[in-house]
């Protein structure tokens, strides 16, 4: 603890005091143990006449022996002279490698982590009044409230973060599926279409053999008939209508290949549905009926240019499961 310059002069004074006071008993002790001067007495001295004790008699001898000794009287030792005490010096100010230190009973903890902390510096700091405690503990709560509405924050942030990255790959997968559908409709458009010309193709080669004069007649000029509907372009027309639906059917595994069933299909000009439905006989079950249906209704617009002429509004269609 660092000294003041009160303290320092409270010590000084107490210090003239005590030389004042010592000082004083000096004195008082030197006239304690000065010589007082002889009293002057009246009357004639004493005087003693010596006699040899041989000389007396024998009752005068023995009762010499036997006379009591006179008690001796103590005399006191003189008085030591007191000796004037020291002058009060200032006490040092301890330093710690000189410090003598009282021995421990026990022996120490070993200390794995050295304490780096300046103990000189800790002895230096005044110690803080309780209004300074308060007010730094106030400063300490205000810190941790600061830091925690921080952390909070923070913590918001990188949850916010987390959500928005989270929703964009959601999105990237969703666009990549609509991508892949795409792609696969335009997969299996193209390959029905290339479908249906085939197949038209071979209608259209099978049905000239048939449409031939059998005799050699110009061929240029058109058979003979009675207005009635050309059974080449139905099976034509019935052919693309399969195409195009197995173009939008997923067969189920329930669902044999091969296997038949009647559609009621109601149309419009253009090939436009507006109803499907699946009539007996039917070998399909629950399940592929559903799926049927559906794919005819995904198949619109239904094959309608170059048919005109076989086009009907009911249309009764015998379906065969197959694979695309």
């Amino acid at each position: 603890m660092r000294e003041s310059r009160a303290d320092t002069t409270r010590a000084i004074v107490w210090a003239v005091l005590l030389h004042v006071l010592l000082f004083g008993l000096m004195f008082v002790g030197l006239l304690w143990t000065r010589t007082n001067a002889p009293v002057s007495v009246a009357g004639s001295p004493v005087s003693a006449e010596l006699i040899d004790a041989d000389a007396l008699s024998p009752a005068m001898q023995r009762t010499l022996r036997n006379r009591p000794k006179p008690a001796e009287e103590e005399v006191p030792p003189p008085p030591e002279p007191e000796e004037a005490a020291p002058l009060p010096q200032p006490l040092p100010e301890p330093v710690p490698q000189d410090s003598v230190a009282p021995p421990q009973k026990q022996a120490q903890d070993f200390i794995p982590v050295p304490d780096t902390e300046n103990q000189e510096a800790v002895v230096e700091t005044p110690t803080p009044t309780p209004a300074e405690e308060k007010k730094a503990q106030e400063l300490k709560r205000k810190q941790d409230q600061v830091d925690l509405t921080e952390q909070k924050r923070q913590q918001e942030v990188e949850q916010q973060r987390r959500m928005a990255e989270q929703q964009e790959q959601e999105r990237q997968q969703k666009l990549a599926e609509i991508r892949k559908k795409r792609e696969q409709a335009a997969r299996e458009a193209n390959l029905a279409e290339q479908r249906l010309r085939q197949i038209a193709d071979v209608r259209t080669r099978q049905s000239s053999p048939e449409t031939a004069p059998s005799s050699g007649s110009d061929s240029a000029s058109p058979p003979p008939g009675n207005n009635g509907v050309d059974t080449g372009l139905k099976a034509r027309y019935a052919a693309a209508l399969q195409e195009a639906i197995l173009a939008k059917w997923t067969r189920p595994e329930t669902v044999p290949v091969g296997s038949r069933c009647t559609l009621l299909i109601r149309q419009l000009p253009g090939g436009q549905v507006m109803s499907a439905e699946v009539s007996s006989p039917c070998a399909y079950d629950e399940q592929g009926r559903r799926s049927i249906e559906a794919a005819v209704l995904k198949a619109q617009p239904l094959p309608y240019a170059g048919f005109e002429s076989v086009f009907a509004r009911n249309l009764t269609l015998n379906f065969t499961a197959q694979d695309r």
